[in-house]
This record gives C-alpha cells, structure tokens and sequence, in this order.
C-alpha cells in the first residue's frame, strides 16, 4: 500500500514538459506530463549516459533523451529498441488537480 505525497498542481507542470523533485537520498525524480495530462515519474537519469531526462522531449507517452536522443517509454521506464537499459520508474496519481507521488 503507497503513501502518497503531492507534489503540486497538474497544472504547474507544463503540457510536455516536466519538473523535478529532489529526494534526500539522492536521485532525483522526473515528474513528466504529456500533451494528454497523464503524468509519470522515472529516475532523472538517462540509462545511458546518465543524461537529465527531465530536459527531454516529451511526445505521447515516451521522452527522448537530450545528451542521444535515447528514447524511454514513460509508463515502463524501457528504453526503445534498438536503445537497451531502463530507468526506474515511481508510482504518481493525479487526484483532483493535485499531483501524489507514491512513498
């Protein structure tokens, strides 16, 4: 069972765009939002070069990184062929407005 934080509005996430939230453990987390206002939250960290995911390119439900242009499938954390790796991936829920990341 998931303890849920919120994190802000759907709404301060711009549509294809992302924000980040910082953990005190260290690896921070990419909240992403596609054009749809599904949100989803992978480890902002590129699985290749370990590139700001959060500074990629949002498009469906997939964001590419922006150091390759690897591209990650945001509800798995794959990446897409003919790319290998993965990035961890979070629990996130939109409820009313407000953005809950699981804990």
């Amino acid at each position: 069972m998931h303890h849920w934080k919120p994190i802000c509005l759907l709404e301060d996430i711009p549509p294809l765009g992302s924000r980040i939230v910082q953990r005190p453990s260290g690896g921070d987390i990419a909240i992403f939002r596609n054009a749809e206002d599904e949100v989803f939250a992978l480890h902002d960290q590129c699985a290749h070069k370990n590139g700001p995911l959060s500074q990629g390119i949002v498009h469906g439900r997939k964001v590419t990184c922006p150091l390759h242009g690897w591209h990650f499938n945001l509800e798995t954390g794959q990446a897409l062929a003919p790319d290998v790796g993965s990035c961890a991936t979070f629990a996130i829920k939109v409820e009313h407005g407000q953005v809950l990341l699981a804990v």
